[in-house]
């Protein structure tokens, strides 16, 4: 009997909801392999959704900006925590509002766009604030922020990244400038996107997407996003998390699948089955040992990793693990991240 190849990711979902920094891109930098992973995706008529908390650019812009990374990409293609944001303070507040930003230009163009004022100074006018990471956010914008908060203006952030990937490493990213103004007023902020789930959940309503599966490098944005978004999720490792965090994560911030990078996309992906207290993948096993994890190949095999994650998911699932991953003869086994 001729066995039939597994599926690949792309077949087995309608729609891949892909992070930009650290899963697509470095800064203008491409990661490799993205480029043709997106170009993969498309020609298999999967839908691409570029999901990213970055606060900085337009949808238009961000556009732009794949097109320098090497990745054609279409307006309408992107859903943006600056979007997710300006969309929940249309919701809550009066046409034509007033609204200080304390982040960029395309920050304040997309609360423009839904029929809000941005302004950069407090006054009493001033209803809310809205925060969003930019290469030019000062202290002066900062204590703007600050003064309008302890007014009493409602603050949402457009995201709580402490970091930001970039071509020479981690820079501070959005939520390092909010912990500033929540240290300086003692105010907890609303946030709009990752790792609340609405990005993800208006992105698969808005393109009618069934079956999404939400990529991304960071444990605490895009996983604990997808999780919280009841979706499928793929944690790659070119960014900020690793395979031991992944293992260890509380199970709102536990991947799905982890893979070295996005090269394999449209390859043969054996899915795990759990059994009792063993979980297979294709040739490899993982089986639960007073809670040890005993596997059979290396740590870094990503068969191994999904027959690791899910035996996790049946035997912790409401707690973080904290066993020992073990070789057949018992040793303990710790793995390389990258």
């Amino acid at each position: 009997m001729i066995r039939r190849p597994d599926p690949s990711l792309l077949d087995l979902y309608d729609a891949i909801l892909l992070d930009l920094d650290g899963t697509v891109m470095h800064g203008a930098r491409p990661i490799p392999h993205a480029v043709e992973a997106v170009e993969t995706a498309r020609a298999a008529g999967t839908t691409v959704v570029f999901a990213t908390n970055n606060a900085s650019r337009t949808p238009q812009q961000a556009a732009e900006h794949l097109a320098v990374v090497g990745v054609p990409a279409r307006p309408e293609e992107f859903v943006t925590s600056p979007q997710v944001a300006s969309q929940l303070l249309a919701e809550r507040l009066a046409p034509g509002a007033t609204v200080l930003v304390v982040g960029g230009p395309s920050l304040a163009a997309q609360i423009r766009e839904v029929g809000l004022v941005p302004v950069d100074t407090d006054s009493e006018d001033v209803v809310a604030v809205v925060q969003g990471w930019s290469p030019d956010l000062n202290w002066s914008m900062l204590a703007e922020g600050a003064y309008a908060i302890r007014r009493g203006a409602f603050w949402m952030a457009t995201n709580i990244d402490a970091t930001l990937p970039t071509e020479r490493g981690l820079a501070p990213g959005n939520g390092s400038m909010v912990a500033v103004l929540r240290h300086a007023t003692g105010v907890e902020p609303a946030v709009a996107g990752k790792p609340e789930p609405g990005m993800f959940e208006v992105a698969a309503k808005e393109r009618g997407v069934r079956r999404p599966l939400i990529i991304g490098d960071r444990l605490d944005t895009d996983i604990e996003g997808a999780v919280r978004a009841g979706m499928d999720s793929l944690l790659v490792l070119t960014g900020v998390d690793g395979i031991e965090s992944a293992l260890r994560a509380e199970p709102v911030r536990r991947p799905t699948f982890i893979l070295p990078d996005l090269s394999q996309i449209a390859a043969p992906f054996a899915l795990p089955v759990v059994d009792g207290e063993r979980a297979r993948c294709g040739g490899v096993s993982a089986i639960w040992r007073d809670g040890d994890i005993e596997i059979n190949d290396a740590v870094e095999d990503p068969q191994v990793l999904r027959a690791v994650l899910a035996l996790l998911a049946a035997r912790s699932a409401e707690t973080a693990w904290n066993g020992q991953l073990r070789d057949q003869d018992g040793n303990a086994l710790r793995p390389t991240d990258r």
